[in-house]
């Protein structure tokens, strides 16, 4: 089954899950990795460490790693390239560079090392977005433009290490109808970009943290 439940606050966040799929497909195995998808407008937050030490401080006792948005860093490269447009690959690759510039500041203000890979046992880290992509064929597996974010690469990091994957962002998802394609409305809203449908298929269980 699939919706858009609530669950209780935890600290300063409300959190719930996009998707749950029970029957049929395949459990996340117990202490598997939880992939924390960072929003990078939550940066623009007042007192933004302090809420994302709340959210980690709040996870089960499993492996972590966060992948962290561009924020306003990639909303610049993208009004660069609505004022002159260049070649998607082009921009793609600078706005993956964009990710480790604000993942090296959040690894800084929440005290947590950068690595290139997520962790084997139960610590937390905050991965190096283009470093991590650099392995094989994982770069070359997502489009090379604006359709792909963090929102998609999150989701790739949890599909290759298989884990989960908590989508945390300014807002709550919005409503969608019981019927529908429930990711692809999630797209169509803009609350997810428009590749996360298909990198997030696989996923059995997709959960999202807002603040309140």
């Amino acid at each position: 089954m699939s919706g858009l439940g609530q669950n209780d606050t935890a600290v300063a966040w409300r959190r719930g899950c996009v998707r749950t799929v029970v029957l049929g497909a395949r459990r996340p195995v117990l202490g598997s990795l939880l992939v924390m998808k960072i929003g990078g407008s939550l940066l623009s937050r007042p007192g933004w460490p302090a809420l994302l030490a709340a959210l980690v401080a709040t996870r089960p006792p499993r492996p972590c790693c966060l992948v962290v948005g561009g924020g306003a860093v990639v909303e610049g490269l993208r009004a660069i390239d609505q004022a002159t447009p260049q070649p998607a690959a082009v921009m793609h690759e600078l706005a993956i560079d964009a990710m480790r510039l604000t993942a090296r500041l959040v690894a800084g203000a929440v005290r947590l090392p950068l690595a290139t890979t997520p962790p084997d046992a139960h610590g937390v880290v905050v991965l190096d977005v283009p470093a991590w992509l650099a392995v094989g064929s994982r770069a070359t597996s997502l489009p090379a433009d604006w359709q792909v974010t963090s929102d998609a690469i999150a989701a790739r990091v949890a599909v290759v290490h298989g884990g989960q994957l908590l989508l945390a962002k300014s807002v709550p998802p919005p409503p969608c109808p019981e019927s529908a394609d429930l990711l692809g409305a999630l797209a169509a809203a803009g609350w997810v970009d428009n590749y996360f449908p298909a990198a997030a298929a696989s996923l059995t269980t997709i959960e999202w943290a807002a603040p309140v």
